[in-house]
């Protein structure tokens, strides 16, 4: 359906998809989610509902996030959870982006401390999943942290930045950013050369990305 209305993007990572995609219906799956449809007991009500639980906790980890009082431990932990809960819950990645979580993951990024800012990176990668945030996090510098841990960074948040270049590359707009920005696509040229195989797989898809755009 979503491709007979027009769409070439993917629906969850909005990544272009190739002209003519190869689909294969996953029969055994959709029997397996009818059968425990159909053989699963209801639920005892309850006086809220699973998203409005998941809302409910999501603005504690924010605010544990945010707070400056709030140890390294209590921070990775709320990254930790959040990471989970914006990764396929798109209220949760907008009650996120506008709570000014994000300064506080970029602050993270920024610690040095190399498992917040692996954390950190991948909250903001599930956060660039939102069309309305692809531009927003440029404006808010998240490509100057990108370019400084593709230089520095552990191999796993070197992945992950690149992979988050790539999501932010959808937007037109951010290939002109990203491109001119000082040593952005040097860095990724360098970690294709010496990076491991998911440094290097990340870092050509980023680079595929951007020079869709003629002047990159």
């Amino acid at each position: 359906q979503w491709i007979d209305s027009g769409n070439r993007t993917c629906p969850i990572t909005k990544l272009p998809l190739s002209e003519n995609p190869s689909l294969i219906p996953n029969h055994a799956l959709r029997s397996l989610i009818s059968n425990f449809a159909h053989v699963s007991p209801k639920e005892p009500s309850r006086p809220r509902t699973q998203q409005e639980l998941s809302q409910s906790q999501s603005q504690a980890l924010i605010s544990t996030l945010i707070s400056r009082s709030s140890s390294n431990a209590s921070k990775l932990e709320s990254l930790s959870r959040l990471v989970r809960l914006t990764k396929r819950d798109s209220s949760i990645r907008r009650k996120v982006t506008e709570s000014g979580a994000v300064r506080a993951a970029l602050d993270c990024v920024d610690s040095g401390n190399q498992v917040l800012q692996e954390k950190s990176l991948s909250l903001l990668l599930n956060l660039s999943l939102e069309d309305d945030n692809k531009v927003g996090l440029v404006a808010d510098g998240v490509i100057r942290r990108i370019v400084a841990v593709l230089r520095v960074g552990s191999p796993d948040c070197k992945a992950i930045a690149a992979t988050l270049l790539t999501s932010l590359a959808v937007v037109e707009v951010n290939k002109a950013t990203i491109g001119s920005y000082p040593d952005a696509i040097s860095a990724l040229v360098y970690l294709l050369r010496v990076g491991n195989d998911r440094e290097r797989k990340e870092s050509a898809t980023a680079l595929y990305a951007l020079c869709s755009f003629m002047d990159n």
